[in-house]
């Protein structure tokens, strides 16, 4: 069932794309609307994919009603006819977004699919799916048994990286305490890496896959420090999406990712090792925990803001004899097919671009550990001179100022809690940032801006 809902999305966003390389701003709404009927259907799920917006502006209604005719026998074979909704069902959606300009229906066999499980399912894809499609407003609908689960994917904070990549950059980290209102970025700074053209290995070709294949790298640093220069950091976490050249998540990441730590150069990055969670946790990303070879102090550590790099992988794909839009969504497929051996046929590139994006984070983070360590150095030499001149003073007013001042019982206490204000003062230490989403903002104009400042 879910198979069938991703391959009607990918006709919604590839129609979508279409529009929009003729000019027309792609943004807009999508629906799914899955319930069932009485008894005498109950066999039976209804499945609709709804569009609404400025998605399909200057095209006429039945020209797409052709169209979608055509593709419905290949997309949905055996699958029957489906009532269409009934008009309450997408009132409140079309109050949104207007009037709809593409309305999906089809019908699936078995009801026992419809469980708890395969909505959890459901629900990660379309989640990773508005990740890269930040433009898109997604909604879920389920009716069932007489229940009904509603789920509205808004995105809070989006950035353009590409012509057709907008990101959903924003960052739930929660700041620490020591941080003012309005003084951290809730949001993301993606940065446009390199372009990886692909080698499409013969078999592939021999099953109709021509053309130019090739993989767009976008890494998003999170949570976003930029504003706090002498913070130290620490990267603890890869989280690797690929998606499809029509930008739907590719489900279950390949043995090439899982085998992917093997191949990196450890040493060089200075770090003890990358460890692969189980892919069976995370159905359209793969996550890799990081770990260092020496962490001194357990204070150092929990004083360090942990951050995660997310990697996405856009496949990319043109071939000028493809002009049929049954073909680019064959084509699509036999991407999705074949992906495992094309990530096999250019390991080698693919590789050094993830050790390269990893390497570029670390370097940060290092000269990051640096800059701390001078402070640190200094901070000590201001913490002993100022222990030592309370210590040997004989005036005791002055010495009882001191400790009160500080709300401590004596030298000792003194010593600790100065440690720890110079610490936050010099870590903390805030610096504005014309490009960060602040708590006071709600949305920053999209940006073209090719930024490696954070990475």
């Amino acid at each position: 069932m879910l198979q069938e809902i991703q391959q009607a999305l990918r006709l919604v966003v590839v129609l979508g794309k279409q529009r929009k390389r003729r000019g027309v701003n792609a943004a807009g709404g999508l629906l799914v609307l899955l319930w069932t009927e009485t008894a005498a259907s109950s066999h039976h799920v209804n499945c609709a994919v709804a569009a609404a917006g400025p998605w399909f502006a200057g095209i006429k209604k039945n020209e797409v009603s052709l169209v979608l005719a055509d593709l419905k026998g290949s997309l949905f074979p055996s699958h029957k006819p489906c009532p269409e909704p009934e008009p309450e069902e997408l009132c409140a959606f079309t109050e949104l977004h207007g009037p709809l300009k593409l309305l999906l229906s089809f019908q699936m066999k078995d009801v026992r699919s419809f469980s708890p499980e395969w909505q959890t399912h459901l629900d990660a894809f379309l989640h990773t799916f508005s990740l890269a499609n930040a433009e898109i407003e997604l909604y879920l609908k389920l009716k069932c048994n007489q229940k009904t689960l509603q789920r509205v994917f808004r995105v809070e904070i989006k950035y353009k990286v590409a012509p057709s990549v907008i990101l959903d950059v924003t960052c739930k980290t929660q700041p620490p305490e020591c941080v003012r209102k309005g003084c951290w970025c809730h949001g993301g700074h993606p940065v446009l890496g390199s372009r990886l053209p692909l080698i499409i290995p013969l078999h592939v070709m021999d099953q109709g896959l021509y053309g130019e294949l090739s993989i767009q790298l976008v890494t998003l640093l999170s949570p976003c420090i930029l504003q706090y220069p002498n913070l130290e950091t620490k990267l603890t976490e890869l989280q690797v999406f690929v998606y499809s050249p029509s930008n739907l998540p590719v489900r279950g990441l390949s043995t090439f990712f899982q085998m992917l730590p093997a191949h990196l150069d450890t040493h060089e990055l200075g770090v003890r090792g990358i460890h692969c969670f189980s892919l069976k946790d995370f159905l359209y990303s793969c996550i890799y925990k990081i770990h260092y070879e020496n962490w001194e102090h357990a204070e150092r550590e929990s004083s360090s803001v942990q951050q995660s790099l997310l990697l996405f992988f856009f496949l990319q794909h043109r071939d000028p004899f493809i002009s049929q839009l049954s073909d680019l969504m064959a084509a699509e497929r036999l991407i999705e097919h074949h992906l495992e051996d094309i990530l096999s046929n250019n390991k080698q590139a693919l590789t050094a671009a993830v050790q390269s994006e990893l390497k570029n984070t670390l370097k940060a983070q290092n000269h990051r550990t640096q800059e701390q360590e001078k402070l640190n150095s200094a901070v000590k030499v201001i913490l002993n001179s100022s222990i030592s001149i309370v210590s040997s003073s004989s005036n005791m007013e002055f010495r009882n100022a001191c400790l009160n001042s500080m709300k401590v019982r004596d030298t000792h206490e003194l010593s600790v809690s100065l440690f720890e204000s110079l610490r936050r003062v010099t870590s903390w230490k805030f610096k504005s940032n014309d490009s960060c989403f602040s708590a006071q903002t709600e949305q920053r104009p999209e940006s073209d801006v090719r930024t490696r400042t954070e990475i």
